[in-house]
């Protein structure tokens, strides 16, 4: 896995007041160390897989890394305030709501 990959826009292209500006600099890091968290989880999860488990679960990390873009994509620093300032199961859930990761789920299920 490499390193941790960068915030996608950087911090001067966040809008909101002041306040929300110091609070989304702050915020945002934690988000991508947890993104980077989860996928070093998994990484790990996959490193003792093989076949078509090994193949979902690099799917699964595909599904998080392209969510992590979407999510240091905003812009608007209340964002990171409403939805990230308290880090619990935030990224678990975006991924379980994923249709494609909806569809992994579904087709463990049939085999």
């Amino acid at each position: 896995m490499p390193d941790s990959l960068p915030l996608d826009i950087p911090d001067n292209e966040l809008t909101g007041t002041p306040g929300q500006l110091d609070w989304a600099k702050l915020i945002r890091p934690r988000v991508a160390a947890e993104f980077d968290r989860v996928a070093a989880a998994f990484h790990a999860v996959a490193a003792t897989q093989t076949g078509v488990r090994r193949a979902d679960t690099l799917a699964v990390i595909a599904i998080l890394q392209e969510k992590r873009v979407e999510v240091l994509a905003h812009r608007a620093a209340g964002y990171y305030i409403r939805d990230w300032r308290e880090l619990n199961d935030q990224v678990r859930r975006i991924i379980a709501d994923d249709p494609a990761y909806q569809a992994i789920q579904t087709g463990r299920k049939r085999a």
